[in-house]
């Protein structure tokens, strides 16, 4: 899956550094990033796609680590933020503003003007009636408000239904038949300026040809603009580019470009990207400890001390994520985590079937079923690979559990850019007794 991850005399480093040291400096769990899987994945886009000299706008989204946007900030990336929040973190981040795209269906009016006030690149407008809001905020502002329309091109990028964000069925984008009663709107509103089109057809796509289909489906409306003298300098792309979860399944970056590079030079536009998963997904692990081993019937339960709170992927998503020792004395050095990897699962007879399960009061709290997996006893650390991206990022308090720490790795040297959270981290805010108290009117 990626050389920052891998095993030396049976023992699993990130980087330079043996990851049971973290997780002794630490506790458990504990999500453990590459930092320089981050930016060699950021470099490989820039790489692939270097005749149409792309913008990437890492999609904070998937992993909003202040620590990790701090370190694509400075490699030149920009950023796409879905709210406020997100806005702000890029800033403080160290990143340009005018490299910030901000999408999402519910912009707040709030929202839009704290954007317009940090000067961002641009909107992704979903809506006509996001059109209006944007239109009414910047005319308060006195100011051009920058705008791309998000098309959805009604392409299938054969993913995941919770992940798929193309179809005409989607919540999002703009369907063709409407784009064009967009456009005429904005000449209309005199407050918007339309910069662009966008396109993000879904995630964790592994078929080279969708993006392409879906630059072929908005290039007769591309056209249809510049003939109507619109300003067009950008088509944002969107991102999506599959990873490995089970090894081999994602594609080299090079296929999606060569199918994708050729049509957006012909456009005489400058690209935008929005990678998210492509970027921070193999760049990190959750490092849990064996509580219990709980024979239960025909099962085999590893209990650890992680749970859904924690990662929740595999509840929701039903999501594989391959999981191993820290400590497996039988690997060889070197590339454990590529194609010709032993460890993908262990063959029958090698070692024992697990469900491993956390300890939250759900049946849902698991991160793997009936998983061949070496014997592994109490107090043994197991590491859950691929958890770069939407691990940290949709943890929750649930059941009162502090979310984990955060670890950043550079070379030999590791860092905390996140603190374990504390019981009263969780529960500050709430309070016992009133400190004001409203009554109803009449």
């Amino acid at each position: 899956m990626n050389e920052e991850f891998h095993y030396k005399g049976g023992e699993l480093y990130c980087e330079g550094v043996p990851v049971q040291q973290i997780a002794m400096k630490t506790g458990t769990p504990v999500y453990v990033y590459s930092q320089n899987h981050f930016l060699k994945q950021h470099a490989a886009i820039v790489d692939a796609f270097h005749e149409v000299d792309p913008l990437v706008c890492y999609s904070i989204k998937a992993n909003s680590n202040l620590g990790l946007l701090r370190a694509m900030a400075l490699a030149g990336s920009g950023f796409d933020a879905v709210s406020k929040g997100e806005v702000y973190r890029a800033l403080r981040a160290g990143a340009e503003p005018g490299k910030i795209v901000f999408a999402g269906v519910g912009k707040t009016p709030d929202e839009i003007d704290y954007a317009l006030e940090q000067g961002i690149l641009m909107f992704n407008v979903e809506s006509e009636a996001e059109l209006e809001a944007i239109s009414r905020v910047a005319a308060k502002r006195k100011m051009e408000a920058p705008v791309a329309l998000r098309i959805n091109p009604d392409v299938d990028p054969k993913t995941h239904k919770y992940i798929s964000t193309g179809k005409r069925e989607n919540k999002f984008g703009i369907d063709l038949d409407r784009a064009e009663a967009c456009a005429k709107r904005i000449k209309e509103l005199k407050n918007l300026r339309l910069r662009g089109l966008h396109l993000h057809i879904g995630s964790q796509i592994t078929y080279a040809d969708r993006h392409a289909e879906a630059i072929d489906k908005v290039t007769p409306f591309i056209k249809s603009l510049k003939q109507q003298d619109f300003p067009l300098e950008f088509l944002n792309v969107g991102g999506g580019y599959g990873i490995s979860y089970h090894i081999g399944e994602g594609l080299p970056i090079a296929d999606f470009a060569a199918q994708m590079a050729p049509r957006i030079k012909a456009l005489g536009l400058k690209m935008l990207c929005e990678p998210g998963r492509f970027i921070s997904g193999n760049g990190g692990i959750l490092l849990t400890q064996v509580v219990y081993d709980k024979p239960s019937g025909d099962k085999d339960f590893l209990i650890v001390d992680a749970a859904m709170n924690d990662l929740l992927r595999p509840s929701i998503y039903q999501a594989y994520h391959l999981a191993w020792p820290v400590k497996s004395p039988g690997l060889p050095d070197g590339g454990a985590l590529s194609d010709d990897s032993p460890i993908d699962e262990a063959g029958p007879g090698d070692g024992i079937t697990y469900d491993v399960v956390g300890p939250v009061c759900e049946s849902g709290d698991y991160f793997a079923l009936g998983r061949n997996l070496p014997k592994m006893n109490e107090g043994e650390l197991l590491a859950i690979f691929s958890c770069g991206a939407y691990g940290m990022a949709m943890a929750s308090n649930y059941n009162t559990r502090g979310r984990p720490a955060e670890v950043i790795v550079d070379g030999n040297q590791y860092w905390v850019a996140h603190d374990r959270e504390t019981i009263e981290d969780v529960i500050r805010g709430e309070r016992l007794t009133p400190r004001e108290t409203f009554s109803a009117k009449a």
